[in-house]
């Protein structure tokens, strides 16, 4: 019968802002991860062990 699998322009648009979002969420979330492992690293997540080496 024919039926040409031809991409309408709705579709093209479509899935080019999908892939701009996807974009901007996986470097937001490389920014928290970033962050994260920075904190972590420094010793900024552990206010208990401070206070326990001052001796409070």
């Amino acid at each position: 019968m024919g039926f040409e699998n031809v991409e309408h322009e709705l579709h093209k648009r479509r899935s080019s802002r999908n892939l701009g979002v996807g974009l901007v969420l996986a470097a937001f979330i490389a920014i928290v991860f970033g962050l994260t492992v920075v904190k972590v690293t420094r010793g900024g997540l552990a206010p208990a062990q401070l206070q326990q080496q001052r001796g409070n």
